[in-house]
């Protein structure tokens, strides 16, 4: 794979191309959504106005409370199907290279390098390696565009970046 400057990505380094589904999407809405104090304390909202309706019996705590347990993730799941007819991005692959310097993504006749120490954090869903590249915007790895490759990339973002800033499960 060349970049700008026609370099090509060398064997030592890791390289790998993704393709971003809509439930992929929705999986890391969903994970983004629920570890924010907003989606934590609708959740935790909800959580309550249905305990709350088995101690009083009043049906709109019931009703309430589920209303704000589903809303979110079948708005999320809309909007994840919504993004991806709507955004050209998604409609191609992305091909990343992963080496000393950082991350380099690429897509047609684009190519940037993220370097390791501007990358904002790195989390994982069982369904994704998540890279933030900043506090909302972020690379998506689908496990299963990565196969085998999967631990070696979750080495490669746990050996360059600190520790507090990677919060990857196997």
């Amino acid at each position: 794979m060349r970049d700008q400057k026609g370099k090509v990505c060398q064997t030592m380094e890791l390289e790998f191309q993704t393709k971003i589904t809509a439930n992929i999407l929705y999986d890391y809405m969903l994970h983004h959504t629920y570890n924010t104090p907003s989606g934590i304390l609708g959740s935790g909202v909800g959580a309550a106005l249905v305990v709350g309706f088995f101690g009083t019996q009043n049906i709109l705590y019931l009703l309430a409370g589920l209303l704000l347990l589903l809303y979110l993730p079948c708005s999320l799941y809309i909007r994840s199907l919504k993004q991806m007819q709507s955004t050209p991005a998604f409609r191609e692959p992305l091909s990343y290279c992963m080496n000393e310097e950082g991350i380099r993504v690429s897509q047609g006749d684009q190519s940037q390098l993220q370097e390791w120490n501007n990358i904002y954090r790195a989390v994982s869903t069982r369904n994704s390696i998540i890279v933030y590249n900043t506090k909302v915007n972020a690379w998506i790895f689908p496990r299963t565009d990565m196969g085998a490759m999967t631990p070696r990339v979750i080495e490669m973002i746990s050996t360059h970046m600190p520790p507090d800033k990677v919060r990857i499960r196997w």
